[in-house]
């Protein structure tokens, strides 16, 4: 167990540092801060004390090496905007985003597993072709083509709800609904194959021949080992609360982190886009570890194997 876990934390720190390592080369090849921000009417001295101010004249691998020193250290850079540090500019827009995510993602739980163990429990049925009808459909459609549709439905036809901002709770409505349409879809389309695989199994036959009741047989037998799968697309979604805001977030003018990642790229503010990508990496590895956990807890195969790995 102790080789399991320690093989995790491995493979979790080094995806961390490439994904820092990355951030870091590209947004230093894809152009000149200095230029983005100082304006093309500036000088050439002021080019330069700008440069020498934030270490964009050292070479890249200092400036890499100087980098790595600061996160370590907790020191995540200041904002070349407004000179705050980029965490605290980040720190802000997180309940903003969280306030749309969290929502979402009950929803998605809430919608998609009951659809799916309802759809697979009905196989072949018109119930069963309604929701996969419906699930691929949901996640087919792309998150910024569904928001634009609900904003022309809702707000501008009906008039119901507001197009975008967060002026009040109604903000939050088109928003929660175009992230979870979608990840309801998948859940329900996993959560249906899932179902199916399992209720195929020997066990579950013979549990049936043995005349336990159906609807135990369905809650003790089928959905704990259903789940197993089911839990790999869960820890996705929780992993990319935060990434996968940035559409939603642009298309409704929500004040997230999301919109921010948008805005410091189109400044080349690139503290707060490094703090950002960091944020992200770091909210997936511990979803994936949190999955791989679950994984070596709900089968103890997977961690015996993981632990030879």
């Amino acid at each position: 167990m102790t080789r399991f876990i320690a093989l995790r934390l491995a493979r979790a720190v080094l995806t961390i540092l490439l994904v820092v390592t990355f951030a870091f080369v590209v947004l230093r090849l894809s152009g000149d801060p200095a230029m983005q921000i100082m304006g093309p009417e500036a000088s050439a001295e002021a080019m330069r004390a700008f440069r020498r101010a934030w270490g964009l004249d050292q070479p890249l691998f200092v400036q890499y090496l100087d980098y790595l020193q600061a996160i370590v250290q907790g020191q995540f850079g200041m904002s070349m905007r407004d000179g705050r540090p980029a965490i605290s500019v980040v720190l802000q827009r997180i309940p903003a985003t969280l306030a749309i995510t969290l929502p979402a993602l009950m929803l998605k739980l809430s919608v998609g597993i009951p659809a799916g163990v309802y759809a697979a429990l009905h196989r072949n049925s018109w119930i069963d072709r309604a929701v996969m009808v419906t699930a691929v459909a949901g996640f087919t459609v792309p998150s910024f083509v569904l928001g634009l549709l609900l904003v022309l439905l809702f707000a501008v036809q009906l008039g119901w709800l507001p197009s975008g901002g967060d002026a009040d709770w109604r903000g939050l409505v088109l928003p929660v609904v175009t992230l979870g349409i979608g990840g309801a879809a998948i859940l329900a389309r996993f959560t249906r194959s899932a179902m199916l695989e399992v209720l195929g199994q020997p066990y579950i036959r013979t549990a049936s021949a043995k005349g336990v009741p159906w609807r135990k047989v369905v809650t003790s037998h089928a959905l704990p080992n259903a789940a197993i799968p089911t839990v790999t697309i869960l820890g996705f979604m929780v992993g990319t609360l935060i990434a996968g805001a940035v559409v939603v977030e642009s298309v409704f003018a929500w004040p997230g982190v999301g919109r921010l990642l948008v805005v410091a790229v189109a400044n080349r503010d690139l503290a707060v886009v490094q703090c950002i990508l960091l944020l992200v990496a770091m909210t997936m590895v511990t979803s994936n570890l949190v999955v791989d956990f679950l994984y070596g807890f709900l089968d103890p195969r997977l961690r015996a194997k993981g632990a030879h790995a």
